[in-house]
């Protein structure tokens, strides 16, 4: 594994020098922040990401709002008691009538609430996650949340302003390349031991995960 300033040069150099890459870096919300962003917002977004899995992210973004009301604005507490007629009914609604996916809000608001008992709102739990331990936060919403495997998750808390690794085909093939794990860690061991590696990284550059990310990416070409 090389150290992080020799990757960090090898993405400027593909990218025509720092300048222009550091424009392309995402920077992490503050906690502050996050805490102030409702819980019917979040599951928004995860409900969001949820959907456009797989799916034509535009053809779901024209329709979210129609989508939204028909979920109520996606507010934890009447999600989760919704029946399955009732979310098929808004499913059609909203004009996705995808029923395995629309039943993960319900799922998923469960989830927010359980989150909210033990921390006061889900946004708590979740902004006050560390990013030294995104990987568990990650395994932990697979666990215990409603088709939240892969790369949702990540792009939710993304979107979101958390910060984290997003593990798209340039970044595992930038960790494969550094010898971290030899394909997708998609395992628990996969992804500590990705977490392990970000967390070096981390305290190398003093970046937060979500630009190493980036930068391993763009250290692909």
């Amino acid at each position: 594994m090389r150290s992080f300033s020799e990757i960090e040069r090898l993405a400027f150099s593909n990218r025509s020098g720092e300048g222009e890459a550091a424009l392309l870096l995402p920077t992490p919300s503050t906690t502050e922040a996050l805490l102030e962003i409702p819980d019917a917002t979040w599951l928004s977004m995860l409900s969001r990401c949820v959907f456009s899995a797989g799916f034509n992210w535009k053809v779901v973004e024209s329709k979210w709002p129609a989508f939204e009301n028909a979920f109520h604005g996606f507010a934890p507490g009447p999600c989760s008691m919704m029946t399955d007629e009732e979310i098929e009914r808004a499913a059609v609604a909203g004009g996705i009538p995808h029923m395995a996916k629309a039943i993960s809000v319900r799922e998923n608001a469960v989830l927010f609430r359980e989150l909210a008992e033990n921390a006061g709102s889900a946004a708590a739990h979740l902004a006050h996650w560390p990013s030294t331990e995104f990987a568990q936060l990650l395994i932990e919403l697979k666990k215990r949340g409603n088709r939240l495997g892969g790369t949702t998750p990540q792009y939710f808390l993304r979107f979101m302003g958390v910060d984290g690794f997003i593990l798209t085909e340039d970044v595992v093939k930038a960790l494969i390349r550094e010898e971290i794990v030899y394909r997708a860690p998609t395992s628990t061991k996969g992804l500590i031991a990705t977490q392990g590696a970000f967390n070096t990284w981390s305290g190398e550059s003093g970046r937060p995960l979500m630009q190493i990310s980036r930068l391993l990416a763009l250290s692909i070409g």
